[in-house]
């Protein structure tokens, strides 16, 4: 059985910085791409980043490039480091699985996603 557990999101001023971690439980981890989205109330989810299974291929939303960074290692953990946040940030923020690549920053082309972790920006 899948499992991807996030961690690490809280409450931050704006200009501070927070790393979300995700646990993953897959036994062909390096196999998979990973992602990360985000739902704020009231609105659509969203694409924020993602890394290919061997870390060659990057991708970041617009919103995020300069600011947000994802990795991953061999212990079946994916990271992002959330740099300079803003209120805009403030989301739920879901790690996801996906066995391809092509369609990174579409929800729907991920086969597993966690249960989310909450992010708050506010002085």
């Amino acid at each position: 059985q899948v499992q991807l557990v996030e961690s690490g999101g809280g409450l931050v001023q704006p200009g501070g910085s927070l790393r979300l971690s995700c646990a993953a439980s897959i036994r062909t981890f390096n196999s998979y791409a990973m992602g990360w989205f985000r739902q704020a109330p009231g609105k659509e989810r969203e694409f924020v980043a993602a890394i290919s299974w061997n870390s060659g291929r990057t991708g970041n939303a617009d919103s995020v490039k300069g600011r947000f960074t994802i990795s991953r290692d061999n212990a079946k953990t994916v990271y992002l480091q959330m740099n300079s946040l803003k209120p805009e940030d403030t989301a739920v923020y879901y790690c996801t699985a996906s066995r391809f690549w092509s369609d990174y920053t579409n929800p729907h082309g991920y086969d597993y996603w966690g249960r989310g972790t909450q992010v708050t920006v506010s002085s």
